[in-house]
């Protein structure tokens, strides 16, 4: 006969009590899926140990939020390229003229997407290597 382990008592108070400064989820956002991705996605939830609407949540809220700090930190990459570029025509002692700056402008807005994709890439192979 298989005995039943005691289990600790579940502290339904505590459970459905929400965190103290958190505002109530009364929303929902769904997606349809097929069954097979219902399993990939509960396996990935279960793989990091969340339920699989809390993991959903995350993922869902990372996502919409990645865009606008892809788009904080391209204009990052874009101001640390035109201040080094400037900053090279003064320390070389160039006199830099409105036509020359606006050549650096030009510059900077065509190419800052490329440079902020090739930082990220350099910050996830470091990533890569440390794990």
């Amino acid at each position: 006969m298989n005995s039943i382990e005691p289990t600790k008592p579940l502290n339904f108070e505590e459970r459905l009590t929400r965190s103290k400064g958190r505002s109530s989820r009364n929303c929902m956002a769904n997606a349809r899926v097929t069954q097979a991705e219902q399993e990939e996605l509960a396996a990935v939830a279960k793989s990091e140990g969340k339920a699989l609407s809390e993991w959903a949540r995350e993922v869902l809220l990372s996502e919409a939020r990645s865009a606008r700090a892809d788009a904080q930190f391209t204009e990052i990459v874009a101001i640390r390229m035109l201040l080094n570029l400037v900053l090279k025509s003064i320390a070389c002692g160039d006199v830099m003229t409105p036509e020359a700056f606006s050549a650096v402008l030009t510059n900077v807005r065509t190419t800052k997407h490329k440079a902020a994709t090739d930082v990220m890439e350099q910050y996830s192979t470091v990533d890569q290597k440390e794990h």
